[in-house]
């Protein structure tokens, strides 16, 4: 069904696809049977994942980006997702980047976006979490707004996180996003280590997963920064990767490309260079240290190539949009044949 959609999706900006996609969605689980028309169905038997204390029914998640505010948690849950991760949230509600800031990138099943954490602020997302249907995990997103300037963006990650502290069960710190300025010099280890060390602090009384997400750019040298990050700050593991600055490789010609301008490209040229990153985290985090992969899953190879690479879950954005709920079905069997193989 969505790859009849797709088409017509295809003819509107990205940003009123998105919208009119969400309507559909949230129309369609009031109806009985729609939301399998479109291909999607909760994880089977036997895709369950225990890590971090907790039990996902399934491996694949979706990305920060998509449900920024909260708006959708229980119709997403239903279409195959085995967790939901909403934001990126800031303290106050800000617009983000001024429109066009999201562009489709066909012929490389990519997207250029350059939103600059456009959300309702905290505390509205916070009205919506507690209405969410039982079970469903949520993970919290969570950075700083953007005049916010980077010596006080520590308390800009703990307003956020006591906020929410009761109603996601684990948390992302996201220092990563290209889209604002300044952002991803917070990934050195000195402020890194600042902000991580303090969150635990206020993380003591009931404790709460963090994750931290990075840029699929840094060199080695600074995984292994990652690295030492995450051991001394005792957090529970890492999201690889966010979206990347590089324009390298790309199959959309180079006109075009410039003409968009500025944004972080996710969808399938990530791919490799983030499983590369999974990989090279993985061989120096030996579990219970969680990684969660992402970027260019928008196939079942894709992500048990990460599965395989060392990711104890998963996670698709760009992929849902180029192929539909179908995505999570194809995901979910695999993880499933994989772990039962005849």
């Amino acid at each position: 069904m969505y790859r009849l959609l797709r088409p017509l999706l295809f003819t509107l900006s990205p940003e009123r696809a998105h919208h009119l996609t969400f309507s559909l969605l949230e129309l369609a689980k009031y109806i009985p049977g729609a939301l399998a028309l479109v291909g999607g169905r909760t994880p089977q038997q036997g895709a369950s994942v225990e890590v971090m204390g907790l039990s996902f029914p399934g491996p694949v998640g979706l990305a920060a980006g998509m449900d920024k505010d909260a708006k959708h948690v229980d119709a997403l849950s239903r279409i195959g997702f085995g967790f939901i991760e909403i934001g990126t949230l800031t303290p106050v509600p800000q617009p983000g980047n001024e429109q066009p800031r999201l562009f489709r990138l066909p012929k490389d099943r990519a997207l250029i976006n350059r939103m600059g954490f456009n959300n309702g602020g905290v505390q509205d997302a916070i009205v919506r979490l507690k209405k969410r249907s039982l079970g469903i995990i949520v993970g919290g997103n969570i950075g700083k707004n953007k005049n916010t300037p980077n010596e006080r963006a520590i308390d800009d990650y703990v307003k956020c996180f006591d906020a929410l502290h009761a109603v996601v069960d684990y948390f992302v710190v996201n220092v990563s996003s290209p889209n604002t300025p300044g952002l991803r010099a917070l990934q050195e280890k000195g402020p890194l280590l600042e902000i991580l060390r303090e969150l635990e602090k206020h993380n003591e009384k009931a404790s709460k997963p963090i994750l931290l997400k990075i840029a699929p750019d840094l060199t080695n040298e600074q995984l292994d920064d990652i690295v030492e990050v995450v051991k001394e700050s005792g957090i529970a593991g890492v999201i690889a990767t966010n979206t990347t600055i590089s324009r390298d490789g790309l199959a959309t010609p180079r006109s075009e490309v410039d003409a968009i301008g500025a944004g972080g490209v996710s969808g399938a040229p990530v791919r490799y260079r983030s499983t590369e990153v999974v990989r090279y985290l993985r061989d120096r985090l030996p579990r219970p240290v969680v990684i969660i992969g992402v970027g260019g899953v928008d196939s079942a190879e894709a992500a048990m190539e990460k599965i395989e690479a060392g990711a104890d879950l998963v996670q698709v954005y760009t992929g849902l949009i180029y192929e539909g709920p179908a995505l999570l079905k194809r995901i979910n069997n695999s993880f499933v044949q994989w772990r039962n193989p005849k």
